[in-house]
């Protein structure tokens, strides 16, 4: 009976050990990395880690997974020189680790660390399968992530609660949006753009948020839930009788309709909306609501009703739920949220780094009582649309989180957030951001930055690290009062026009950096890239780097393509506008190498999702129209929406970007030649492209730094 027990003890020690989330990641990073540390949870009333030693093993302690997981990825950065990123989230581990010498902890009290903006799920991870979304939850965690956006499968809940009204599936998809399209139908934005959805997205989705979520849970990280606002389709007025308000349009669209909280059915359908959604994904902690958004028309709505009805409706379903509002522009309005009570509701300070609504006096959207008792959050949106390029404030990020801790207002801090519009990019910036909570005063931004090099690529290098430097003081110290939305835009990317400059309608560039600075940074790069083959992380950067360089030669370039149109002079005009092109080119063989940088991806993870042909080319549509025109004429054109979710990339550059410059730099040969031309449509010509289904590869194509020594030696001669 004895070793029965024994055994049994034995067993019930080894489900417990192999239940950790910790084992699971440090094995997804490198087979048998587990065995290597030791990882201790201890109660705590703050979140904290430590790194320590105890004999051959490295310590990793703190107070819940999430936590740990942060202090695994502190070790692995800044004492043995590996970088997990979107670009690489394996890495082969030495055989003997590096000993901890001395112990070493960190804490905080940022008891928030969010994630997400709705449109990062649409420019993002609209076609994400489990595989690459168990890395993005393993990342979360690594960087601190414990409180997300997860918003997938949203779509089910409303499937399910649409049809108990009593719409029929018709109806219901005329209402849902398309796979690249969900986040704006969420935000209250627009509807059915981007479907009919097949029966078997809903069901493919509802089974993906199920796993996210179990994932999510099993790190101790709180998902955080669309919840009810009080939409409705349009015609709930004509379908149900329900009293309903005209948000008006968004951009060219329809909005969803706003049921008025005096409406007597607005708690029934709040009520069935929680039930289907708990029914599907257990209940949540909190909730993100945000009404009226970007501009949506209140007129004939009590603001101060609104939001009681949202709050009561999301209490009645989970008394310790949580509001989390998006800060942005007009939002929350401060009569929706000013007489509820503080801790039922954290606002998101969506563009902080910006344009901060916390009570900064600087700020162009100032809020003098910031969100008076609300908790808040200091959020880094930084990229817009997905698009690719280098960008950031990094001081400023840096200066202002400790500014608005120091503030009147630091007594309501309560988080950072990463709610940038498309992900996958400016890694350094993120990683930034993440360190922000665990570090308690003020940093050197040069010397985070020569210890960052050290980890991103495992060893360290002067060059590498100046060219880092030199990047930060230039385009990464976007100056700031620069509002801009995101990177200075490629002008490889712009709808041609006499003098292009923004590439989507609302960028607000500014010139705030020289451009040969990032030349003389890739240059830098270029020079030090044999010390690095097939180190992964420098090649992902050389390439980015380069592609930043190229893009800055691009527009250089276009400046005399001008200038020879208005001096009349053909042959420069010719020259210049050949050499225009070519860069184009180069561009996209230079983007070929990496499949971060490349159109096939993209395109490959929207029709892997299908089960069809029919759903494969209906989710390519859908990928293709969103990153080029976005809407349909009315939308892309009158809207302004075409080109904000442009992207630079490898095989859209040859086949789309390549050529409506080439059609336009014909149309102005023509002119200077004298001959009549009609004005060009370009809608007409970008549409075919949304519509085709041709092959882009999806892996890399050539040798990474061969290539970008032959193509740096070609446009810049060294």
């Amino acid at each position: 009976m004895k070793i029965i027990h024994i055994l049994g003890m034995l067993l019930v020690a080894l489900a417990v050990k192999a239940a950790s989330p910790i084992e699971g990641l440090l094995e997804r990073i490198d087979k048998g990395a587990s065995r290597k540390f030791m990882i201790e949870q201890v109660k705590s009333p703050v979140d904290f880690f430590e790194l320590d030693q105890k004999g051959d093993k490295v310590v990793i302690r703190g107070n819940n997974y999430v936590s740990i997981a942060t202090g695994l990825n502190w070790y692995l950065k800044y004492h043995a020189g590996i970088h997990l990123s979107w670009n690489g989230m394996q890495a082969e581990l030495p055989e003997v680790l590096p000993a901890v010498k001395q112990k070493e902890r960190h804490e905080t009290d940022m008891k928030y660390r969010y994630d997400f903006n709705y449109c990062t799920f649409s420019y993002t991870m609209a076609f994400w399968d489990w595989t690459r979304w168990e890395k993005e939850i393993d990342w979360m965690a690594l960087h601190g992530i414990n409180l997300p956006l997860a918003m997938v499968g949203t779509d089910g809940v409303w499937y399910n609660v649409l049809g108990k009204l009593g719409y029929t599936k018709e109806e219901i998809n005329d209402f849902v949006a398309g796979p690249g399209f969900q986040a704006w139908w969420l935000m209250n934005n627009l509807e059915g753009w981007g479907g009919p959805n097949p029966d078997s997205w809903y069901k493919q989705q509802i089974a993906l948020q199920k796993r996210i979520v179990k994932r999510m849970r099993e790190y101790g990280i709180e998902p955080v839930f669309p919840g009810y606002s009080g939409m409705v389709p349009h015609n709930a007025k004509e379908k149900l009788g329900l009293n309903v308000s005209d948000p008006g349009l968004w951009n060219g669209y329809r909005r969803p309709a706003f049921l008025q909280p005096t409406d007597p059915r607005f708690e029934e359908i709040a009520s069935l909306y929680y039930k289907e959604m708990d029914k599907l994904y257990g209940k949540a902690d909190y909730y993100s609501m945000d009404p009226f958004h970007e501009g949506g028309s209140v007129a004939g709505v009590d603001l101060d009703a609104a939001g009681k009805a949202i709050m009561r409706a999301m209490k009645k379903n989970n008394p310790k739920a949580v509001w989390v509002a998006q800060a942005w522009q007009a939002n929350p309005r401060p009569q929706m949220i000013g007489n509820l009570e503080a801790g039922d509701l954290i606002a998101l300070d969506l563009f902080a780094e910006s344009r901060p609504q916390w009570g900064d006096p600087a700020s162009t959207w100032y809020r003098k009582d910031g969100f008076g008792q609300h908790d808040w959050i200091y959020c880094m949106l930084l990229n817009y649309g997905g698009n690719v390029g280098l960008h950031g404030k990094m001081k400023h990020v840096i200066d202002e989180f400790y500014k608005a801790k120091e503030s009147p207002f630091g007594k309501t801090l309560k988080g950072v957030g990463m709610t940038m519009e498309g992900s996958e990019n400016n890694p350094v910036m993120f990683e930034l951001l993440s360190e922000l909570p665990w570090r308690p005063q003020r940093f050197d931004k040069d010397q985070w930055l020569r210890e960052y090099t050290v980890a991103r690529y495992g060893k360290s290098n002067p060059t590498v690290q100046d060219a880092w430097i030199l990047l930060s003081n230039s385009i990464y110290n976007c100056p700031d009062a620069n509002t801009q939305q995101g990177t200075h835009e490629s002008v490889f990317c712009a709808r041609p026009t006499e003098h292009p400059y923004q590439v989507s309608s609302w960028s607000e560039m500014k010139d705030y950096y020289d451009p040969n600075d990032v030349i003389r940074a890739a240059a830098m790069m270029v020079s030090a890239s044999d010390q690095f083959k097939g180190n992964n992380n420098f090649e992902y950067d050389l390439v980015d780097i380069v592609r930043q360089a190229i893009a800055e030669k691009g527009r250089l370039t276009e400046k005399v393509v001008e200038a020879a149109f208005a001096a009349g002079d053909k042959k420069l005009y010719k020259a210049a506008s050949d050499r225009f092109l070519r860069l184009i080119l180069l561009q996209d063989e230079l983007l070929a190498t990496r499949p971060e940088f490349k159109v096939g991806t993209w395109i490959a993870r929207a029709r892997s999702l299908g089960n069809t042909s029919e759903e494969k080319d209906l989710y390519e549509w859908n990928a293709r129209v969103q990153i080029t025109t976005w809407g349909n004429r009315l939308a892309a054109d009158e809207g302004g929406l075409r080109d904000y979710a442009h992207r630079e990339w490898n095989g859209i550059l040859k086949d789309f970007y390549y050529m409506r410059w080439k059609t336009w730099f014909d149309y102005q040969t023509r002119l200077l030649d004298g001959t009549k031309a009609a004005a060009i449509d370009f809608y007409a010509i970008e549409e075919p492209w949304t519509k085709a289904t041709n092959v882009y590869p999806s892996e890399p194509e050539g040798d990474c730094i061969p290539t970008v020594k032959r193509i740096f030696v070609e446009i810049f001669g060294k």
